[in-house]
């Protein structure tokens, strides 16, 4: 029978340890809480997990969008400045710090972020069709019409199902003048959310200078 000791050992043994594993508390996932709207839960186990591992880039990500997502965004921009400090190259951080300027109103500041963030991003990238969106809003408020064009065309064929980006993408070109190529953006949002107010009142100025 003593032969068959050790055996039964390595048995017992292994299926302490896989009970054990089964036993610990799963590890709260950030990402998911951020991606389920839980911003608040997301940002602290964040900092939590910046306390361990200053460098964790992954972390410092996913913290600034739920902060983003939250509204806070002087916090945004001081976390996002942090961990572009430790790393200029990653354009998530170059992404968010950009958005958080620009809901500070930074637009000089922002802008100058999304142009870093399209030069390294692959094209496909998830948030490439946010920041053209952005790009393009900012170009508005500058007057820069025919720029917030460019930008609000790429918004859209990057993320074509957005109502109110063809809508503005229908006021940029309104307002160089290019009544036809404003009405096209315009039904587009229409035909996209029939109760888009803003396509419908820019495709009726549009249509008037037409006649």
């Amino acid at each position: 029978m003593n032969r068959f000791r050790p055996a039964l050992c390595a048995v017992a043994t292994f299926f302490l340890f896989v009970t054990v594993l089964w036993a610990q508390p799963e590890k709260p996932d950030a990402l998911k809480l951020y991606n389920e709207g839980k911003y608040a839960e997301a940002v602290r186990i964040c900092e939590s997990e910046i306390e361990a591992t200053p460098d964790n880039m992954n972390s410092y990500s996913v913290l600034c969008w739920a902060l983003v997502a939250n509204r806070q965004y002087r916090e945004a921009e001081q976390r996002a400045s942090e961990a572009y400090q430790k790393n200029t190259y990653d354009v998530r951080i170059m992404e968010v710090l950009g958005e958080a300027k620009y809901f500070l109103g930074k637009n000089d500041e922002a802008l100058n972020m999304f142009q870093r963030y399209i030069a390294n991003v692959p094209e496909n990238g998830n948030r490439v069709g946010r920041v053209y969106y952005y790009m393009g809003e900012i170009y508005i408020k500058q007057a820069r019409y025919e720029h917030a064009d460019i930008s609000l065309t790429t918004a859209v064929r990057n993320d074509p199902l957005r109502d109110y980006w063809w809508t503005r993408l229908g006021y940029a070109r309104e307002m160089t003048r290019d009544w036809r190529s404003a009405i096209t953006a315009y039904d587009r949002a229409i035909e996209l959310n029939a109760a888009q107010a803003d396509a419908r009142k820019g495709k009726a100025r549009c249509q008037e200078h037409l006649q």
